[in-house]
């Protein structure tokens, strides 16, 4: 048994790709799977995972993908919903299992963020393709811990408000959010693998906080709370005020962290780096 790993460099493939180090698992190198997300590209996969001669019961992780809903739509699909489908394509008759992960935000709100949709489009078609293949898409909440946050992220504006000193602008801060140490999630992730069938699966703690939590948290760590401007945004008509996620239960304890500790030292890492 195999593992192989497409989009290492992230943050989340490398969470992965540490989880799974003792276990031998390959890395491909973007020059290998770049043309896999264009037309016909399953027949380039089935044609590399054919020439690696690849176990039958052996494991690929899609962790690559784009998460600004700011890019065009048009690429947001082809790397977060044409190439995991063409790798699901072009392995079905091998006997290699496919992981690709998302966003529990895909069946939570009526999102126009093409981002959103981007991963909507993909969870629907591992639905679609569940019977008889072995596909399972995990959807994430937000993740920190390894590397910096994006500058287009909650947690990477935060980081350039103290940086230069600026004002941080935002909303109530009602909105719902669960956090999830990459760490703890990379963990969980081999639970699923190696316990969960194929479907759909939402990688949950239940224990969500609010964005005004989290912002006071950390700007009164840093002692920079006259920063922080709560409601000067205004309030977003869609999204998510009540919804809490169920947890995902697993044989042995999860070893999810302490969020809100845990968000302010990796904030104090990020912002001494």
């Amino acid at each position: 048994m195999a593992y192989y790993l497409i989009g290492a460099s992230g943050r989340l493939g490398r969470a992965i790709a540490e989880e799974y180090a003792s276990s031998g698992i390959v890395s491909l190198d973007r020059a290998v799977y770049e043309d896999w997300s264009e037309s016909r590209g399953e027949v380039l996969v089935s044609r590399y995972f054919e020439k690696e001669i690849a176990e039958e019961g052996s494991v690929i992780f899609v962790a690559s993908g784009l998460l600004d809903s700011r890019l065009s739509k048009e690429d947001l699909l082809k790397v977060n919903y044409d190439l995991p489908r063409n790798i699901i394509e072009g392995v079905k008759n091998i006997g290699i299992k496919v992981i690709t992960f998302g966003t529990v935000m895909e069946r939570l709100l009526n999102f126009v963020n093409p981002y959103v949709q981007s991963k909507v489009a993909l969870s629907n078609y591992v639905e679609n393709v569940g019977q008889g293949r072995s596909v399972t898409h995990i959807q994430l909440h937000t993740l920190y811990g390894i590397g910096k946050p994006s500058p287009f992220m909650f947690l990477g504006q935060i980081l350039e408000s103290l940086r230069y000193n600026r004002p941080f602008r935002m909303t109530s801060g009602l909105q719902l959010r669960e956090y999830h140490h990459l760490t703890d999630d990379a963990k969980v992730i081999r639970y699923i693998e190696e316990s969960i069938g194929s479907g759909v699966v939402n990688l949950s703690h239940g224990r969500p906080l609010s964005l005004k939590e989290i912002a006071e948290c950390i700007f009164g760590a840093f002692g920079r709370n006259e920063l922080l401007c709560v409601g000067a945004l205004s309030e977003p008509s869609v999204e998510n005020y009540k919804k809490t996620f169920e947890p995902i239960y697993l044989d042995s304890p999860a070893l999810f962290r302490d969020d809100l500790p845990a968000i302010i030292e990796y904030m104090r890492d990020c912002y001494h780096e």
